[in-house]
């Protein structure tokens, strides 16, 4: 997938498809959409698109770009798609140490591996990625020892470009402007596991992300894109921990055709309202 091309079909008319009929409703004062910032024609829409594209598929960019292989794998062999469990609540309970404040000690099984999936996810989608040191413990913590090491040299050469973060609207330290918020975020909305032993899983997680800049003055407005990845993890010492993994979009829902908040809505809801413990 080329960045930017999440929302490829998306037709001149604004409309998906060419349908016109899915749009997103601003604010009727323009200084109410994160600043005053509107999506613009095709040209400005895309322009952002490929900024957020860049962002989501950051890790995946870096740490496999020399890899082959294509999206991952759905159906058995026979051409026919295995029916998934639903991700429903299990009775289990979920895990109550945090590693570099990242759950963990998940359970040696499939409910286990789904829930280090999903919480693995969460901590390699958020903002502490823009940060050196958090990034360094969060990669420490999700991947397996013998993968740290290579995927920490590229993360740190990527997140480090000035030319990256000022395309994100970022200083060079990975700090917004003053009076502005960095939200990015990801919300599993669900796994499952595609194969899982006591000593390896492939899990895949379909999430949304969240990605931008709310604040005053933003040219970078918060938005949404939908991704299913799939984790390959494996058992070490006394958890799961993640050796590879691969991401492509959606499945994307249909957007509804809603007002976006304000700003100063957006900031106070990324403020107010933490993440999960994803259990399954």
């Amino acid at each position: 997938m080329s960045l930017g091309d999440e929302h490829g079909s998306r037709g001149d008319n604004g409309g998906y498809g060419g349908s016109g009929q899915t749009r997103t409703r601003y604010p009727d004062s323009a200084s109410d959409v994160y600043g005053g910032a509107r999506r613009g024609g095709r040209s400005s829409s895309r322009s952002l698109i490929t900024v957020v594209g860049v962002v989501v598929l950051l890790i995946a960019a870096i740490a496999f770009a020399n890899r082959g292989g294509g999206d991952s794998g759905s159906s058995d062999e026979s051409g026919e798609r295995a029916e998934a469990a639903p991700t429903a609540a299990s009775g289990e309970q979920p895990v109550e140490t945090k590693a570099a404040g990242i759950p963990s000690g998940f359970a040696q099984d499939e409910q286990g591996a789904e829930s280090a999936a999903a919480n693995y996810s969460v901590a390699l989608g958020s903002a502490d990625m823009f940060d050196t040191d958090r990034r360094r413990e969060i990669v420490e913590t999700v991947y397996a020892p013998d993968v740290a090491a290579e995927r920490r040299a590229g993360l740190d050469k990527a997140y480090s470009s000035e030319k990256f973060l000022t395309n994100i609207g970022l200083d060079k330290s990975g700090a917004a402007p003053r009076g502005q918020t960095f939200v990015s975020r990801v919300i599993p909305v669900g796994t499952t596991a595609k194969s899982a032993s006591a000593e390896s899983a492939s899990v895949e997680v379909w999430y949304t992300s969240l990605f931008g800049l709310s604040g005053d003055g933003s040219k970078n407005p918060v938005t949404e894109s939908w991704y299913t990845t799939t984790y390959e993890l494996k058992w070490v010492g006394d958890d799961w921990k993640v050796i590879d993994f691969k991401q492509k979009d959606g499945p994307v829902p249909v957007g509804r055709d809603q007002t976006a908040s304000t700003a100063d809505d957006m900031t106070k809801a990324v403020e107010e309202y933490g993440g999960f413990t994803y259990a399954r």
